[in-house]
């Protein structure tokens, strides 16, 4: 890239080419973007976007159904997250089971959950496993250490998803991804290159005011050369190889699994579950669940806010019946969702 003279941001807010959508893969990145006043830097060609980087967001209303079914009809424990809690199933959210007598333990980390099940034995515990690459080998550790311990009454109700597939369901969707920093510290960045290949555009980068900057004013700067490209913005971090113990840790654990993206569907080999060696852990075997379907409120856009079809604000409900105190769908209720980022600090700026 060449800057002469110019920083980041007047490379940014002096970029005068066509119009370019930028999407924000992680929720993470949405919020500080909005946070350090980011947006008001963009030149009103450059339009932010928001996608599908959002753990919770992603998880679709069937695996809050099930969670719920594990509480109320197996008086199962579960211990999850906080920002889990509060996001709506078909009739009933966690905090609505709660209510009727379910048990729902929050917790920090899996780990918390295992020593949980340890304090507990008497009860069954199940850990929601919901997260990208960045999360699912401490979900992994966990599952190794119960079976240390010799736990007999822990297990996982898995959501975990991998991103490689959705950012093929996402071609299209937008003229550059903004990767997220935290997922290709552990998966590497040969994916990106492989994506560049097939005409893919995409910046990785951190979370700080400095690195969000650059990134963008990468993006703006590569986009008008014209053709597809790929920029580590986070090197400090991410590597070419990324964390190949995780991702070996990973592959002894869990198998691929076609997976349910809130918004995009059902994407084939997107998801993780326990392989054979780790069955006995796997909740839904476990308990012999019965297939949930889980249904959403129609009301709700969240599925397009996802893909990038539409903003936050322009949803029917937002800001109106879905608010963070009453949340109607889980990118208003998740601390990364894009409609709680809007609603926050203002759904107007783009």
């Amino acid at each position: 890239m060449s800057a002469g003279s110019k920083t980041p941001a007047e490379l940014l807010s002096g970029y005068d080419g066509p119009p370019l959508r930028i999407m924000e893969v992680c929720g993470t990145h949405t919020h500080e973007i909005f946070r350090l006043g980011i947006r008001r830097l963009l030149p009103p060609q450059v339009e932010l976007i928001s996608g599908p980087g959002c753990p919770v967001c992603v998880t679709p209303v069937g695996f809050i159904d099930e969670a719920v079914w594990l509480a109320l009809e197996q008086g199962v424990t579960i211990a999850t997250f906080g920002d889990l809690v509060r996001v709506p199933g078909t009739e009933l959210s966690l905090a609505g089971a709660r209510a009727q007598g379910g048990k729902v333990q929050v917790v920090y980390s899996p780990l918390d959950a295992v020593d949980y099940a340890r304090q507990h034995r008497e009860t069954q515990v199940s850990f929601l496993s919901v997260g990208f690459e960045t999360t699912t080998p401490a979900s992994c550790l966990a599952v190794e250490q119960a079976q240390r311990l010799g736990l007999g009454n822990f297990s996982l109700l898995t959501a975990n998803k991998t991103m490689p597939n959705a950012y093929q369901a996402l071609k299209g969707s937008a003229d550059v991804f903004l990767y997220p920093g935290h997922v290709h510290a552990i998966t590497g960045t040969g994916l990106c290159e492989d994506l560049a290949g097939q005409g893919v555009s995409g910046v990785v980068t951190g979370f700080t005011a400095g690195e969000l900057v650059s990134a963008l004013a990468v993006a703006v700067t590569k986009s008008r050369e014209g053709r597809p490209f790929f920029y580590n913005a986070y090197p400090r971090v991410v590597t070419r190889a990324g964390n190949p113990a995780a991702v070996k840790l990973m592959d002894r654990l869990m198998e691929p699994c076609d997976s349910e993206w809130r918004g995009l569907g059902t994407i084939p080999g997107s998801g993780l579950r326990l392989g054979p060696d780790y069955a006995a852990y796997d909740a839904r075997l476990k308990f012999h669940m019965p297939k949930i379907t889980g249904r959403a409120n129609p009301a709700c856009r969240c599925g397009e806010v996802l893909q990038g079809k539409c903003k936050p604000s322009d949803c029917p409900v937002f800001g109106k019946v879905c608010t963070p105190q009453h949340p109607v769908g889980a990118c208003m209720v998740s601390g990364e969702g894009a409609c709680s980022a809007y609603y926050q600090y203002g759904g107007d700026l783009t």
